[in-house]
């Protein structure tokens, strides 16, 4: 089993960052591939960011990408989630997961097996 805990998240204002972390124990952290995904009221689900366990793959969703920055510090078993610049259409709940059979569909949240509780980030404009 791997628990997932998120953190950092808040009530910003347009254009201001935050960065979110996800702690995980449990299994051997370093080689699951790790994504944050974010859930905004009424809508599904969707893929954010998602990074190797090596950390040399790293990818993003077209809306976040150059203002979001995922990083993970294998020595901490933590993934980190920079967000800058954000946006109104930033709010959601930001949930971060994990699991052994994430591979090139990385974007498909069906593929992770672990899954955090969640942290709310909030943009007022």
């Amino acid at each position: 089993q791997v628990q997932l805990v998120e953190s950092g998240g808040g009530l910003v204002q347009a254009g201001d960052s935050l960065r979110l972390s996800c702690a995980a124990s449990g299994r051997i952290f370093s080689f699951f591939t790790m994504g944050w995904f974010r859930q905004a009221p009424g809508k599904e689900r969707r893929f954010v960011a998602a990074i190797a366990w090596s950390g040399a793959n790293i990818v993003y969703d077209d809306s976040v990408k150059v203002r979001f920055t995922i990083s993970k510090d294998n020595a901490k078993n933590t993934v980190y989630l920079q967000m800058n610049s954000l946006k109104p259409e930033d709010t959601a709940v930001y949930y971060c997961a994990t699991g052994p059979r994430v591979g090139v569909r990385y974007y498909q949240d069906t593929m992770y097996d672990y899954w955090g509780q969640g942290t709310q980030v909030t943009v007022s404009s």
